[in-house]
């Protein structure tokens, strides 16, 4: 079989596992602090037909080889963590984490995620979870006889109480900062979770040592640029074209062979 079937067929792989990451990152452009992926290729083993520096007589080297590709593969997804518009709510308990930095939740099996998503919702025990009702770590709990809630740009929470009550301080929310953010594992329902890759987590209070500021009655929009994935998309487009081209004119090339052999 000719070899170049086979490296046209390659591209065809990469280019339909780039288009999935393309329509993934499409479909989740209204999906609160989502970041964006990026399909990252590489090129697979050189067959080696003569070596650079080779001996070409007793006292001369080649300058250059010859060696012939195989094609290319999808190496990883790179997720982009830049910052994504900040949309105003209006919402008490609508966060968002100007700069570096993600929410920690408790998962169901008592391990913690982590989120920029912080479209936190009040559970019947009053305190604040996901959508999903996954608890915010460490756990802030409402009173029952607070008027409003205030959480500043450190993170401290406020509570201001009915009938004068005054103003209590309820909690304080913590952020977690990763040396590789973009070594996260994506877990879906908007939560990522640790792995060696990203390396552990350094838990800070907002606003301290690089760490990003809470803004209260905002959320994080989708870092995903629609016009750049549709640039995306055509030019995926056109070389899966290309790679198909390329498998005809092998194929032509192989027919008239075998109608004239």
């Amino acid at each position: 079989m000719d070899a170049s079937m086979w490296v046209a067929k390659t591209g065809l792989d990469a280019q339909q596992t780039r288009l999935a990451v393309i329509s993934n990152n499409l479909a989740n452009v209204n999906t609160t602090g989502f970041k964006r992926d990026r399909a990252v290729f590489e090129d697979l083993l050189y067959q080696n037909v003569r070596q650079a520096g080779g001996q070409t007589g007793a006292t001369t080297q080649a300058p250059t080889g010859l060696m012939l590709g195989t094609g290319t593969r999808i190496l990883a997804t790179e997720k982009n963590h830049a910052q994504g518009n900040m949309i105003n709510t209006q919402n008490a308990l609508d966060l968002a984490v100007a700069g570096e930095g993600m929410f920690q939740i408790t998962q169901a099996d008592g391990t913690v995620a982590y989120t920029r998503d912080g479209s936190f919702k009040l559970s019947n025990t009053g305190q604040l979870v996901t959508g999903n009702g996954q608890p915010l770590l460490p756990a802030i709990a409402i009173p029952a006889n607070a008027s409003s809630v205030t959480v500043g740009e450190d993170g401290v929470v406020t509570a201001e109480l009915f009938a004068g009550g005054g103003a209590q301080q309820i909690g304080q929310i913590q952020i977690a900062r990763f040396v590789n953010a973009a070594g996260l594992q994506p877990l879906g329902s908007n939560l990522y979770k640790e792995t060696v890759a990203s390396g552990a987590p350094q838990l800070l209070n907002p606003g301290t040592q690089s760490a990003g500021t809470i803004k209260q009655g905002m959320l994080e929009a989708s870092n995903v640029n629609v016009v750049e994935e549709m640039v995306n998309m055509i030019e995926a487009q056109r070389a899966y074209e290309i790679n198909s081209k390329a498998i005809s004119a092998a194929d032509g090339m192989l027919k008239f062979l075998n109608n004239n052999m």
